[in-house]
């Protein structure tokens, strides 16, 4: 999991074979600090109906992308009222006896996940049965449908809305590139050691890639304030096109030393393009 500074907040090793929606609330809720998320952007395996209802329960935009958006089912609480233009496209129902009639027990669940008192996992197995949800997990899901409906509305209505989801999945998939950048070549010995310490691994791996983004982004700060001395025009729209997962200058061969150096002014000097390559 990472915000939308590039950083990462937490991460969970997991099997490859349960879909992650199983995981998303135990990841959310498991972070390492920071502030708290106000929009959780996922992928489309990380998306169910019941995810959807206990993610906006517990006060989250859900914004999960969503494959084949225009086969996507909608859905309205009213079946005989004309929804004009979304008549076709709003053909499920959802049905609000159904979870007032359980609400008590889905304020109970929501409550108990928010203290930590059970695992989001192990209440989201617990709300299906044989890939069918129980009374109650139909219930959380019908309250998800209403938010799903509404997500899936804004995603055809606003474009920004569309490209602030874009641009939090391109720094996850950025991340990612970074990430075999450090660990090329040895991805194998790496999930070999599975039952050997993998978690830390893979917090270590999250520490570097947190180096890495902060050491990127300072010296990319320091650069753009240079040009702008040196009377470069800098434009908003080519800096943000920045990325803080730049990876040419990542070498992660050969041996590390952990000593601070001793720089008064805070960073190195930048490189001058004019002066000879000493690598």
């Amino acid at each position: 999991m990472i915000n939308d500074q590039a950083a990462g907040l937490g991460g969970r090793v997991v099997a490859g074979t349960p879909r992650d929606s199983l995981y998303v609330l135990d990841a959310l809720y498991d972070r390492d600090g920071g502030r708290r998320p106000e929009m959780i952007v996922t992928d489309t395996a990380s998306y169910s109906d019941i995810v959807f209802g206990l993610l906006t329960l517990a006060g989250f935009a859900y914004a999960p992308q969503l494959a084949d958006l225009p086969d996507q089912k909608m859905w309205r609480i009213d079946r005989t009222a004309d929804y004009g233009a979304f008549q076709d496209a709003a053909r499920g129902r959802v049905d609000p006896a159904r979870i007032e009639r359980h609400w008590e027990d889905i304020l109970r669940i929501t409550g108990s996940i928010h203290t930590g008192a059970v695992r989001a996992y192990d209440v989201i197995r617990m709300l299906s049965r044989d890939g069918r949800p129980t009374p109650l997990g139909d219930a959380i899901a019908h309250y998800g449908r209403i938010a799903k409906t509404l997500h899936i509305l804004r995603l055809a209505d606003e474009p920004g809305y569309r490209r602030q989801i874009k641009a939090q999945a391109n720094l996850q998939e950025g991340r990612h590139a970074l990430a075999r950048k450090i660990f090329h070549g040895r991805a194998g010995q790496l999930y070999q050691r599975y039952q050997d310490g993998m978690e830390d691994q893979i917090g270590a791996l999250g520490l570097v890639l947190n180096a890495l983004v902060l050491f990127n982004t300072r010296y990319m700060d320091a650069a753009l304030t240079q040009l702008r001395a040196d009377g470069f025009d800098v434009r908003d729209q080519d800096v943000t096109r920045l990325s803080p997962f730049v990876r040419h200058h990542v070498n992660v061969l050969g041996r590390y030393s952990f000593q601070l150096p001793d720089l008064p002014g805070g960073l190195r000097p930048l490189r001058d393009k004019h002066a000879a390559d000493d690598d």
